[in-house]
């Protein structure tokens, strides 16, 4: 028997699939009780389990070759308020149920979310029927069985990651701590409305099982806490905001700090100036930092290098930044934002490092992508209940470097420092790079005014290269950047 645990709230895989809740501690009150009762049954997995087992032997009996079948499970709570009163309450709950048939090389997938009255026999025999008329794909298949990660191995990382928080506030408590937020960032000097305050929490994971043998399941906690504020007046309004989210709910920063960080960054916004066009250094704050290195995820992604859309497809074992520059990915990060402990395959998480000293020494794989780049995969396939697995980063991040967000501007005599980016302009296929943005310009080493309404223009390639990271880095996303300097980019401005 494999366990699969997060402290103190255990699910216990038997072979028969079944699967036996320990619940939290809790006091003897009856409200804790009743909590306790609701949480486990979200927990609960063994049906979702069992449904999945159902399929994969359903399609067997249909003629698949091979199928793996997925379900994933969404449970969420919001409350948003604005001027203090609640504009919005929000629960949803829902379950979803996939299956991904092969037949020979041809592949098919259906998905429902009818869970409970779905007949299994019917949903294979409709899949494999598909999969018969599809297009064969060479590539397509189940993950190797001696990359699935085993089940006591399962059991150790889940622990391990600390996925789960038992305690997830009721309607009650998100309302107040949103009010808190938007209390604290209303009372800013500066601050004339509120652009809302919002509070949520809720709980999601995945059911996967294959025809090779692989069972596995975890779940994750989310909390969240945002405002949104707005300074000045009339056509002279600016709105910043500010936002935190952790898998528990005691990572979360205080609601306070959040609505005061979204006021003093909309106040600081006021009055701002436009900027002669020039080619000056570009300070990238933490918050939109992470920006770039996702741009670098997807052109490292094994979907784009097969089908020769990434401008940096030719360039493996090549120096793409400065020496001494780390990009990382690892789902297997304790309480990490996307960590996970098997993949969308059944394949085991592991770090995996993207750029070491500079050079790229990786793509992000999934098996399909790894057979036509004849490769092995990484381990980094994602799916849904009604897609079949394709490449993904999970926590991403580029390493702290040695100077201080300070030192890194000190030496410059003008340049910009963005806050905000505008619109989706980066080009994965040309590595073209132009983008809207806001923030504010440096003079003679410090933040002097706000500046909105330019355009930040350049080439990733040349971006990349003349690239120099502060020592600031923090885990607060899902991909996460210290501060970044960038020499010689093009402010297009009046």
């Amino acid at each position: 028997m494999a366990t699969l645990a997060r402290g103190r709230n255990a699910l216990i895989f038997t072979q028969d699939a079944r699967v036996a809740i320990i619940p939290p501690d809790t006091s003897s009150s009856r409200a804790n009780a009743a909590s306790s009762d609701a949480l486990t049954a979200m927990l609960d997995q063994s049906a979702l389990i069992a449904r999945a087992s159902a399929l994969i032997e359903a399609a067997k009996r249909a003629g698949a070759d091979a199928a793996d079948a997925v379900a994933v499970r969404s449970v969420s709570q919001s409350v948003e308020v604005r001027e203090g009163k609640v504009e919005e309450s929000e629960r949803s709950e829902g379950d979803d149920l996939g299956l991904r048939v092969l037949v020979g090389k041809r592949q098919a997938v259906v998905s429902t979310n009818d869970v409970g009255g779905v007949d299994p026999n019917v949903l294979a025999a409709r899949a494999v029927a598909m999969a018969k008329l599809a297009p064969e794909d060479q590539f397509a298949g189940l993950a190797d069985a001696e990359r699935l990660a085993a089940p006591e191995w399962l059991g150790t990382t889940l622990n391990d990651l600390d996925l789960l928080d038992p305690h997830l506030p009721n309607a009650a408590d998100l309302e107040q701590l949103a009010q808190r937020a938007e209390q604290t960032g209303l009372g800013i000097v500066g601050i004339t409305k509120s652009g809302g305050a919002s509070a949520s929490a809720g709980i999601g994971g995945m059911v996967l099982v294959t025809s090779t043998g692989f069972c596995g399941a975890y779940l994750a906690s989310r909390h969240g806490v945002s405002m949104t504020a707005i300074a000045g007046e009339g056509t002279s309004m600016e709105r910043d905001y500010d936002y935190s989210s952790a898998l528990h709910g005691a990572d979360l920063d205080p609601p306070e700090q959040v609505g005061r960080m979204a006021g003093e960054r909309a106040v600081a916004r006021l009055n701002p100036r436009k900027v002669e066009t020039a080619k000056v250094p570009v300070v990238f704050a933490p918050r939109v930092a992470g920006s770039l290195v996702s741009h670098l995820a997807s052109a490292v992604n094994g979907a784009a290098i097969a089908r020769k859309t990434s401008f940096i497809m030719d360039r493996m074992g090549e120096k793409l930044f400065a020496p001494g520059i780390r990009i990382i990915d690892d789902p297997l990060r304790k309480r990490g934002q996307r960590s996970h402990p098997f993949d969308g395959e059944g394949v085991a998480g592991a770090p995996l490092v993207l750029v070491d000293d500079g050079v790229l020494q990786s793509w992000l794989l999934d098996s399909a992508t790894a057979r036509e780049l004849n490769l092995t995969t990484t381990g980094h396939a994602a799916r849904g209940a009604s897609s079949s697995p394709s490449p993904s980063a999970s926590n991403l991040y580029m390493e702290a470097g040695k100077v201080s967000p300070e030192d890194l501007i000190a030496d410059i005599k003008s340049g910009f420092y963005v806050t905000d980016l505008i619109g989706m302009g980066a080009s994965i296929i040309t590595g073209d790079y132009s983008r809207g943005a806001a923030g504010f310009w440096i003079e003679n080493g410090k933040i002097a005014y706000p500046v909105s309404e330019v355009t930040i223009a350049g080439h990733m390639k040349d971006m990349f290269a003349h690239l120099t990271p502060a020592s600031d880095l923090t885990f607060r996303y899902g991909v996460n950047a210290p501060t970044l300097r960038i020499e010689g980019l093009t402010i297009a401005g009046r």
